[in-house]
C-alpha cells in the first residue's frame, strides 16, 4: 500500500541546489509526486512504498547539498493522491515569508576549472556561477529567491542557459545569477572622469598594467568596491592611504594562491580551512619572519603590526584579475574612513573621485552593500570580527518563539537585527554610525531587512545611550522603543549564540558603554539568572579626561589612572612617559580638569585600562585606529613566564538598602608594580605578557566568588587572542566552562542580536 508524505523544510534551503537534490533523491528511489520554491522554505509532496518513503526521509536529512541547512522539516501522512512522476513544480510566492536567505558564497571549484578551460563556453567569463556558488544576498529583493527576484532580472538568458536553468540534472538548474558572454553581464574600465577606455578583456589587461604602474583601481565586486594597488608597491600604497585618510589602520590584501600565502605568512590547518571556505572571509595570519619570506608585502601595509589581513579571490573577476597580476594586492574597502563602501558606478566615480585612477566596473547591480568578513583563530577556534559576506544574514535560534522585533545596535560596527519566530536575523556589518552616509546606509538596510524578510516590528531594541544615532532612530519610529544597556546586550548575545542556560556569569569588557549609574561602563561582570543581569563585579574606575578624547590619545587614560592612584600628587611623578608625551600648558589645563571634574567621566572600562598601560610602557600615546594601544600592547608580549601581579577583588560594600554591591577588582597594586618595572627597564615584553595573565586570573577570582561554572566572555577586549588564552586557560584550570563567541563578533558588531535576545530574555516584549 502506498503512503503520501506532505511536508515543508524551513531553514537555508533556496539557493543552494535543494530542490535539484529532491528531484534527483525521488527519482532514484522511483517516488512520485513534486518539489517546490515557497516563502516558507521548500514544499515537498513525494508518495511511494513506505519503507522507501522511510529512506527518503532520513536520506534528506543525511545528504542534502553542503550549503543548505535544515532547520525544521515539518510533514504530515496524508492519503496518496495517485501521483505517476516526479516533479519541480513552479515556485509559489505566497504565504508569511519565513524562508532563509542564503549568503553570497565564493566560487566553486566546478566553475574555477570551467573559467580558466579554453574549451568552456564560460572561458574566463567573469560573472560564471552555478547553483553551488555566486551572488545571493547582495543580489536578492524579495522572497522566494527567484530570477525575478534579483537584480538578474534584466538579463534575459540565452538559449544554452536557459536549458541549463531548466534541467534538474544540471548543477545551474536554477541558479538564479546564471549567464554567459552571450547573454550576462559585462565588465568594463573607465578612466577617472567616467570615460569607457575598455571592455572585457581589454578592460582586465589594462587594469592590470595600471596597477603594475603604481596606479590605484577600483574594483566592482560583489557587494561593493575594493580599492587595489599592488601590494609589494610601497609608494603607491602611501599614495592610497593618503588619498583615502587611512593613516596606520591595517589594509586586506588578496593572494592569488593559497601557495602565495604561504610565502610571507604562517598558516595553520583551521587558518587554511577558512582561507580556503567557501565565506572566503579576511583571515588575521601572522606574518614570518623577514628573512623567511619568498615574496615582497610592503611594511606600510600594515605598519608595525605582525598580522596581515588576508584572502583568496571568491569572484570570478578576482581570480582573473590576481591570476593575471600574478602578485598579492591590496584590496581594501571602497570608501573614504567611516563610510559605507560604494556599490553603483556612478556612485564610485563621485565618491571615490580623487582616490582612484581608474575603475573596473560591471552592470549587474548591487542591492546591498557587504564587506569582507574577518575571522581569526583563537585559542584553535573560530572567532569572527566582522561579520559580513559569506555569513550574513544566516541566523541564530532563539530559545522560544517571539514576536518581530527589530535591533538598531551600537554606535559604532553598527548591525541591525530581526526576529522571526525563533529565527534571529543579524545584518552584515554597516560599519561606525559617524557620517551622514554612513546613517543613511544604516536606515537603509534596516528598511531592507524588514522588507525582504516582511517583518512588521512591534518593537524596536536599541542601546540604552539616548545620544547614540541608533537610538535616536529607535525613538523616532512608531513602534515601542525598548532601551538595553550596552554590556547587558554583550553578554545576552553570547548567550543567545552559544545557547548557554542560567545561571551563567557574564564578562563583558570593552571600550566604553552608558552604564546604569551614568558612569562609564567596560569591565562588567553580570550574574544571569531569573531573567536578571545582575551586575555583581567590575573593574575599579579612574577619570577620563577629555572623555571621547581619550579614545584617541592613551595617554589621557593613563593620566587618568595615575591621578586615580596619587591625586594631584601624580603630575609630579618622574619618568612617567605619558606625563612626558603633553606639554607644560597641557598638564596645567588637564590637571584642572580633573580636579574639577570637568569633562572627566568615571569609567570602569577594561579597553581603557589596555590603552593606558599601552601608554605607561611607552607603546602608544596618540592611536590612530580604535584599538591600537591596545593591539600593539598584545604584540608586545612575549608569553613566557607565568608570574602575575597583584590584584585585589573585595565587595565595595552595602547600598542604603541594605544590599551588598558589586565586587571591585582593584588594579592599583599592578599598576604600581608595573610602573616600577617599567622604570628599572625590564622589558615591555616581560610586563606586557605579566599584565594580561594578571587580569585573566582576575576573572577567575571573581567567578570563584560568585560560584558559576558557566562563564561567557564577551565585549572588545576578547579580540584579544592572548587574553582569550590567559584566560580560557585559567578558568577551565579551576574548574570553570568558559565560553566564547566564534559567528557573531564580540566587538559591537555583537550588539544588535544582543538586544533582541537580551528583551526576550528579560520578558520587556
Amino acid at each position: 500500500m502506498k503512503q503520501r508524505v506532505h511536508g515543508v523544510i524551513r531553514g537555508v534551503v533556496q539557493g543552494v541546489g535543494f530542490r535539484p537534490f529532491v528531484y534527483r533523491l525521488a527519482r532514484e528511489l522511483r517516488l512520485t509526486g513534486w518539489v517546490n520554491n515557497a516563502s516558507q522554505g521548500v514544499f515537498v509532496d513525494v508518495e511511494g512504498d513506505p519503507t522507501v518513503i522511510a529512506a527518503f526521509l532520513r536520506r534528506l536529512r543525511h545528504e542534502h547539498p553542503p550549503r543548505a541547512f535544515i532547520q525544521s522539516f515539518e510533514y504530515a501522512f496524508l492519503d496518496p493522491s495517485g501521483a505517476t512522476e516526479f516533479v519541480i513544480r513552479p515556485s509559489d510566492p505566497s504565504g508569511e515569508k519565513t524562508a532563509l536567505v542564503m549568503p553570497d558564497i565564493a566560487l566553486c571549484d566546478d566553475c574555477l576549472r570551467e573559467l580558466f578551460n579554453p574549451q568552456d563556453r564560460r572561458y574566463r567569463y567573469p560573472f560564471i556561477n552555478c547553483t553551488n556558488c555566486g551572488p545571493r544576498f547582495s543580489i536578492i529583493t524579495a522572497l522566494p529567491y527567484d530570477r525575478p527576484h534579483t537584480t538578474m532580472r534584466g538579463f534575459a538568458m540565452c538559449p544554452a542557459c536557459q536549458q541549463e536553468y531548466d534541467d534538474p540534472a544540471n548543477r545551474r538548474f536554477h541558479a538564479q545569477p546564471n549567464a554567459c558572454p552571450v547573454c550576462g553581464p559585462r565588465v568594463a574600465l573607465w578612466d577617472a572622469e567616467g570615460h569607457v577606455t575598455g571592455t572585457d578583456e581589454m578592460a582586465l589587461s589594462l587594469a592590470v598594467a595600471a596597477l603594475h604602474e603604481g596606479k590605484t583601481v577600483a574594483v566592482k565586486g560583489i557587494g561593493g568596491f575594493h580599492l587595489m594597488v599592488a601590494a609589494s608597491d610601497a609608494d603607491a600604497v602611501s599614495r592610497l592611504r593618503a588619498r583615502k585618510h587611512r593613516e596606520e589602520k591595517p589594509l586586506a590584501l588578496m593572494f592569488p594562491t593559497l601557495q602565495t600565502v604561504r610565502a610571507v605568512c604562517s598558516v595553520d590547518g583551521p587558518e587554511e580551512q577558512m582561507l580556503t571556505a567557501p565565506e572566503a572571509p579576511i583571515v588575521l595570519l601572522r606574518r614570518l619572519p623577514a628573512a623567511q619570506t619568498t615574496a615582497s608585502v610592503a611594511e606600510n601595509v600594515a605598519p608595525h603590526n605582525p598580522y596581515l589581513g588576508v584572502m583568496l579571490p571568491y569572484t570570478p573577476l578576482h581570480h582573473m584579475l590576481l591570476r593575471d597580476a600574478d602578485r598579492p594586492l591590496v584590496a581594501t574597502s571602497g570608501n573614504l574612513s567611516d563610510e559605507p563602501i560604494c556599490t553603483d558606478e556612478q556612485e564610485a566615480l563621485h565618491r571615490l573621485s580623487g582616490i582612484a585612477d581608474l575603475f573596473l566596473v560591471h552592470n549587474r547591480p548591487i542591492v546591498r552593500h557587504i564587506d569582507d568578513s574577518i575571522v581569526r583563530i583563537s585559542n584553535g577556534r573560530l572567532t569572527t570580527l566582522r561579520r559580513a559576506r559569506g555569513y550574513a544574514p544566516l541566523p541564530l535560534r532563539l530559545p522560544g518563539t517571539v514576536p518581530d522585533l527589530l535591533a538598531v545596535g551600537a554606535h559604532l560596527k553598527n548591525t541591525v537585527a530581526i526576529s522571526r519566530g525563533r529565527d534571529l536575523l543579524v545584518s552584515q556589518h554597516l560599519g561606525d554610525l559617524e557620517t551622514r552616509e554612513a546613517y543613511e546606509a544604516f536606515r537603509t538596510e534596516t528598511t531592507q531587512m524588514q522588507t525582504l524578510f516582511e517583518a512588521h516590528p512591534v518593537a524596536v531594541v536599541s542601546d540604552s545611550h539616548p545620544d547614540y544615532l541608533s537610538s535616536a532612530y529607535a525613538r523616532s519610529r512608531q513602534e515601542r522603543n525598548i532601551p538595553v544597556q550596552h554590556h547587558v546586550a554583550h553578554v545576552a548575545a553570547c548567550m543567545v549564540e552559544n545557547e548557554i542556560r542560567d545561571p551563567f556569569l557574564g564578562v563583558a569588557w570593552d571600550g566604553t558603554g552608558l552604564g546604569d549609574d551614568g558612569t562609564i561602563w567596560g569591565g562588567e561582570f553580570f550574574l544571569v539568572r531569573d531573567k536578571r543581569f545582575k551586575r555583581v563585579a567590575h573593574l575599579r574606575t579612574f577619570p577620563l579626561p577629555g572623555g571621547d578624547q581619550a579614545v584617541r590619545e592613551p595617554r589621557r587614560s593613563a593620566l587618568g589612572l595615575l591621578y586615580a592612584l596619587a591625586g594631584a600628587d601624580a603630575f609630579a611623578w618622574q619618568n612617567i612617559i605619558p606625563l612626558q608625551a603633553f606639554t607644560g600648558s597641557e598638564q596645567t589645563t588637564l590637571h584642572r580638569m580633573l580636579a574639577r571634574g570637568i569633562n572627566s567621566p568615571v569609567t570602569s572600562s577594561a579597553g581603557r585600562l589596555f590603552d593606558a598601560v599601552s601608554a605607561l610602557l611607552g607603546l602608544r600615546q596618540r592611536s590612530s585606529f580604535e584599538g591600537q594601544a591596545a593591539m600593539e600592547l598584545e604584540w608586545a608580549a612575549d608569553g613566557a613566564g607565568t608570574d602575575v601581579y597583584p590584584v585585589t577583588v573585595t565587595p565595595s560594600g552595602t547600598g542604603p538598602d541594605g544590599r551588598g554591591l558589586p565586587f571591585v577588582i582593584d588594579w592599583e597594586a599592578m599598576i604600581r608594580a608595573l610602573i616600577k618595572e617599567q622604570q628599572a627597564g625590564e622589558p615591555a615584553a616581560v610586563i606586557a605578557t605579566r599584565f594580561h595573565r594578571t587580569l585573566a586570573g582576575s576573572i577567575v577570582t571573581v567567578a570563584q566568588h560568585i560560584g558559576c561554572e558557566r562563564v561567557a566572555l564577551t565585549g572588545g577586549c576578547f579580540q584579544n587572542a592572548l587574553l582569550v588564552r590567559y584566560t580560557v586557560d585559567a578558568l577551565t584550570g579551576a574548574g570553570f566552562r568558559p565560553y566564547l563567541h566564534q559567528r557573531i563578533p564580540p566587538n559591537d558588531g555583537g550588539i544588535a542580536p544582543g538586544q533582541i535576545a537580551a528583551a526576550a530574555y528579560m520578558g520587556l516584549l
